[in-house]
């Protein structure tokens, strides 16, 4: 990995290859104003301007807000297109939870937090996407408990790793957001009863060091990226930020086809 890499409290994250996956293509990085990027950023805006049930995306933690944080989309957008450009795909995807084909040319990062109402609604949306394009793209969901203001958002992404560990992760995703006001130790052992898993092995897991340092990994991968709300999504390098409609997906693909 470049000098860039996210750094995590006990563990670095995977070394990048030297060559970058020809499945990346730079449409938006240095050629950040060409048709394409620009069509998409305009639809975006467009999308964030229109309709009113788009809700305010929530405010982060302090650490994950930088003082030289973007000052607007686009400002944001190429910096987001570095990024992904220095690290590329495989460290990008890492060992995340996936859903899709992992040959997919379109890898689509979720930054998301179990108790983010606005995360749950979402996953209802994403969930429709990929039942339509699991063979185009690639799901590759990302940890970003906002702890300030929710406390059992960390809790729940530890229970969420562990259940991974079992096979288990997008069954306890969806269990989790579909309880998302009973977040809490009960709820997260039911539902490993409820999924036939090892308790023993999932309250081990949840509260060891690896589950801890996963959540940070993906935490420090979401400062590299300078996000600030949840959820937030990155599709190859085009930023989509909280509160589009289900749509801008389906269209941000077909664009990111046609341009590959």
């Amino acid at each position: 990995m470049s000098n860039s890499s996210p750094k995590v409290p006990t563990e670095s994250a995977p070394e990048a290859t030297p060559s970058r996956s020809k499945k990346w293509p730079l449409w938006l990085g240095i050629g950040f104003f060409s048709a394409v990027g620009v069509a998409l950023l305009i639809s975006l805006l467009s999308f964030m301007r229109g309709g009113d049930e788009v809700p305010i995306a929530e405010a982060p933690e302090a650490e994950l807000a930088e003082s030289n944080a973007p000052a607007d989309l686009r400002e944001h957008q190429a910096l987001v297109s570095e990024v992904v450009a220095d690290l590329g795909r495989e460290v990008l995807i890492g060992d995340s939870p996936t859903l899709g084909n992992p040959d997919a040319d379109v890898v689509l990062l979720e930054f998301s937090d179990f108790q983010c109402p606005y995360c749950a609604r979402a996953s209802d949306q994403v969930e429709t996407f990929m039942a339509d394009h699991d063979q185009e793209v690639l799901l590759v969901f990302k940890h970003l408990p906002l702890t300030s203001i929710h406390p059992e958002a960390l809790p729940a992404a530890l229970a969420a790793w562990a259940a991974e560990q079992q096979d288990q992760f997008w069954a306890f995703h969806k269990a989790l957001f579909a309880n998302q006001a009973e977040l809490s130790d009960d709820l997260y052992v039911q539902i490993a009863e409820d999924l036939g898993m090892d308790l023993e092995q999932f309250n081990r897991d949840r509260a060891s060091e690896a589950a801890k340092t996963a959540v940070a990994r993906d935490l420090a991968l979401a400062q590299e990226f300078q996000l600030r709300s949840t959820p937030t999504f990155i599709m190859d390098n085009l930023l989509i930020p909280a509160a589009v409609p289900s749509e801008f997906f389906a269209e941000a693909l077909q664009r990111l086809q046609a341009a590959q």
